[in-house]
């Protein structure tokens, strides 16, 4: 059985995963001395991640799949409840890599270090996060929720407009924009 919601949420990680390995390959390029700082740049990437993953697909998470997998397998509890709390600090979180990037923004290469340093944190963070829903949350969601739950929660999603795609112009163009800047290899731009 195909089941639409975990591709979505993938799908999503995937996107999220594209964007976090820009900054840090961009990060890496002006450690490296190889690439100047385009703070426009690295401000766009970051409220890319806060638009869509802290503000559409958390949200989407918690309301969908983690209620029903609570309902059906008490096993899942502290996971789900450990992945709800960081669902929380996202707020908190991006405001730090904001704060870090307007510090460096205003410094210039003395505020290097701190931006970077917060923007590995978050980083390490994502990943770790999302590896838990793939690893512990996806079979935990597979073994225990039923075919009714399912399609309950793909329609949810599906019926959520993507906002990596179609009407959600918003996300597609500030993604769009980000592409044609970031220098290679993570965008298009010089």
């Amino acid at each position: 059985m195909t089941i639409k919601s975990l591709d979505i949420i993938h799908d999503e990680h995937r996107a999220l995963a594209a964007m976090l390995s820009g900054l840090r390959s961009i990060a890496s390029g002006i450690e490296a001395g190889r690439l100047k700082p385009d703070y426009d740049l690295l401000e766009s990437m970051i409220e890319y991640i806060d638009k869509v993953p802290e503000k559409v697909h958390h949200p989407k998470e918690d309301q969908y799949l983690f209620a029903k997998l609570r309902q059906r397998c008490a096993e899942a509890l502290p996971v789900i409840e450990r992945l709800e709390t960081e669902h929380r600090q996202g707020d908190a979180r991006m405001a730090t890599l904001r704060d870090a990037l307007a510090s460096y923004r205003q410094q210039g290469d003395a505020g290097f270090q701190g931006y970077n340093e917060a923007l590995k944190t978050y980083i390490e963070q994502e990943w770790k996060h999302m590896n838990t829903e793939e690893r512990e949350v996806f079979p935990l969601a597979k073994a225990h929720l039923t075919a009714e739950d399912w399609a309950e929660i793909d329609a949810a999603f599906l019926s959520n407009q993507n906002p990596w795609e179609g009407a959600a112009g918003e996300y597609r163009a500030l993604f769009s924009k980000i592409v044609n800047i970031a220098p290679a290899p993570v965008g298009l731009g010089g």
